[in-house]
């Protein structure tokens, strides 16, 4: 049985028992990846944004899977995304209309965390101005 990108699946649990790295990208990573083998981990891709499809097709990705660990989440009880590249809570606005089901959610916070990164507004275009200045 054929696995995620060509890797070979002979057991159900194959990942679960074995402890060899089998993907490049695994053996480069040093661990296993988790979406591989647990499919609560990979997004529901027949709930994708409109720009997080185009956001894919312009990278030339296949999937989301650096995404698929995040989550909308609360930061004092208001809705929130969680960045780890600035180890803190982007704040969805309050008049935002959220989605009833949390994998709808989690797309939604997909895209914000996306747009949110590439924004002017985030933490790290100073970072990169100061360091740049040198």
């Amino acid at each position: 049985m054929a696995g995620y990108k060509g890797s070979d699946i002979e057991d159900v649990d194959q990942f679960l028992k074995g402890d060899d790295l089998q993907s490049e990208r695994e053996k480069t990573i040093g661990q296993h990846i988790g979406y591989r083998y647990d499919v609560n981990l990979v997004p529901d891709y027949d709930l994708i944004t409109p720009f997080l499809q185009g956001y894919i097709e312009f990278m030339g990705w296949d999937d989301l899977n650096w995404l698929e660990d995040i989550h909308l989440g609360y930061d004092d009880g208001k809705p929130a995304v969680f960045d780890r590249n600035i180890n803190g809570w982007i704040a969805i606005p309050d008049d935002m209309k959220l989605p009833d089901n949390q994998p709808e959610r989690d797309m939604l916070a997909r895209e914000i965390l996306i747009k949110f990164q590439m924004s002017p507004d985030h933490p790290l275009v100073d970072l990169n101005k100061a360091y740049r200045s040198f």
